[in-house]
């Protein structure tokens, strides 16, 4: 690490000169139309349903890795500290039962849209209760977030301001993704990964080499073991000021498992990557390749964080850091500025690395959230209410319009969420009053034949009130607990109206599983194996 001004030299700009060149290339070229033929639904929202394996689990964790883990992760890593790596880690696991047991169905029905699905399983109704949540999500929090998060990064590692930034964000996203649609987004996403892995490993190598000094690397995680051994636990107990972010062992069989069986099964920008694979074995090898990449996820985001508060308690560390450690510095009340301020004291070249790495995060995601939300409002709104008849070049434009829209909106309201310290955890907390209900809807509607369509209605509209009645009572409540309660009461209520309310319709929607659904090929399984002895190994050794 140097003692440099803040800012960018010359040597960083161009090398992100280069990188937005790549992107924005790579993008407009996938982007043009084949000789002759204008682009159909399926080719831009679905990239054709050409994808490889690879693209598919690159795409995944570039939609995923944004602002939130580079900017609020390792902030919550500096406030919590490795506890938070749950969050991926447990992810890692998800994604395997995903890949077996929900891709399989997905892929057979032939969907462009998870609330598409709902339909073919319950009724129109529900599908159109859903489609209006998930846009309200995906505009009011999932894309303000990572605008915010994303401005809130370039005005403290360049000092533009933050409405600047987030406009130059929004417009970067605009540019390569609106016009190609999903196959713009995931062919550059391969790209964006590259970017962030390498990013988030200078960073990580550096800030640690820089707290052991003349003896090394290793040393660093020793020291910083030894100054904040409270930082290196994955379960933490009652006494810990951090238990109500993350409970103790119901991180591992409690709320998180809401948290991650909803974004990886049921989240229309996640799963719509492996809905345009080339097929089922192909969209699971995608899938493994990113639970994968999503073990190594901490170490570039986790461990920075947790550097940051090491190197800010000691002050002898920040007296070798220079005379510019004291801008922007994070704190308790602040902890989300721990990355941005370290990537202040990375050498000339790799803080243009590293800054691309960051700018890759985000952007992605964005174009990523807009492909989706333009997906859904296209083909469960658009065409369900408004022009039935609509040719597909008619709804690919509405498309390109809706993601326009929402960027816009969603530019307007970042600037409000300025007041959050763990901006990561908002947005758990803000998406677990809805996942609930929405996850007992699918849990249910995919291995229980008898859920009914009055049942899996009344379920979802009464989990939101029941979550809020959670959060907002004097029970001094982990909101990773409310998650649990929230749907073991939806279950009930939808299993209780099931069976009360049951018709031949409904039991002619029920899906019908057979072990062949759930085959997976050998290599599959080995790999998955794998990553499940690993993660043993992790949580043995950080308990």
């Amino acid at each position: 690490m140097a003692n440099i001004e803040q800012g960018l030299g010359l040597l960083d700009m161009v090398v992100f000169a280069v990188y937005v060149a790549i992107i924005i290339g790579v993008g407009l070229w996938v982007s043009r139309d084949k000789k002759g033929k204008q682009k159909s639904t399926e080719d831009y929202f679905l990239a054709g349903k050409s994808l490889p394996w690879w693209a598919v689990g690159a795409s995944l964790i570039a939609a995923n890795i944004s602002a939130e883990q580079f900017i609020g992760m390792s902030g919550s890593g500096f406030s919590i500290g490795l506890a938070i790596a749950s969050y991926e880690w447990m992810a890692a696991l998800t994604l395997i039962i995903v890949g077996k047991y929900f891709l399989p169905v997905f892929i057979e029905k032939g969907i462009y849209t998870i609330p598409e699905f709902v339909e073919k399983r319950f009724n129109k109704n529900l599908k159109t209760i859903l489609a209006i949540f998930w846009i309200a999500l995906y505009i009011f929090v999932n894309l303000t977030s990572v605008l915010y998060l994303g401005g809130l990064a370039l005005e403290t590692i360049l000092g533009i301001p933050l409405m600047y930034s987030i406009i130059g964000l929004a417009l970067f996203a605009l540019v390569y993704s609106i016009y190609g649609g999903l196959s713009a987004v995931v062919w550059t996403d391969v790209i964006q990964v590259f970017f962030l892995v390498l990013g988030g490993l200078l960073t990580t190598w550096l800030a640690v080499h820089f707290i052991g000094g003349d003896e090394g690397w290793f040393s660093g995680i020793a020291k910083m073991y030894e100054a904040a051994p409270g930082h290196f636990e994955m379960i933490l107990d009652q006494s810990n000021p951090q238990y109500m972010n993350l409970p103790g062992i119901a991180v591992l069989i409690g709320g998180l498992w809401v948290a991650n069986l909803y974004y990886w099964g049921f989240n229309q920008y996640i799963i719509q990557r492996t809905l345009a694979a080339k097929s089922v074995p192909e969209a699971q090898k995608g899938i493994l390749f990113a639970a994968f990449l999503k073990m190594i996820v901490p170490f570039l985001v986790v461990i920075p964080g947790i550097a940051a508060y090491v190197i800010t308690s000691s002050p002898e560390l920040m007296a070798n850091m220079g005379s510019i450690a004291g801008h922007s510095m994070p704190t308790a009340a602040h902890a989300d500025k721990a990355y941005p301020w370290l990537t202040q004291f990375l050498p000339a070249g790799l803080k243009g690395v590293v800054f691309a790495a960051l700018t890759a995060a985000i952007v992605s995601s964005l174009a990523s959230m807009l492909n989706s939300t333009a997906t859904i409002f296209t083909m469960d709104i658009y065409k369900e209410y408004i022009d039935p008849k609509a040719g597909d070049h008619k709804l690919v434009n509405v498309g390109r319009v809706t993601a326009v829209v929402a960027l816009i909106v969603a530019c307007l309201v970042a600037p409000l969420l300025g007041n959050i310290g763990q901006a990561f955890q908002y947005i758990q907390e803000y998406t677990g009053l809805v996942s609930p209900g929405i996850l007992a809807v699918f849990l249910l509607g995919l291995f229980w034949k008898k859920t009914t369509s009055k049942g899996a209605i009344l379920g979802v509209v009464l989990s939101i009130p029941f979550a809020l009645f959670l959060k907002f009572m004097p029970l001094n409540m982990p909101f990773m607990d409310q998650m649990l309660y929230t749907l073991l009461f939806t279950l009930v209520v939808i299993a209780l109206t099931s069976l009360s309310t049951s018709e031949a319709d409904d039991d002619e929607k029920g899906i019908v599983l057979t072990a062949k659904t759930f085959h997976t090929e050998r290599s599959f399984n080995i790999a998955a194996y794998a990553i499940v002895i690993a993660l043993a190994v992790i949580y043995a050794l950080f308990w």
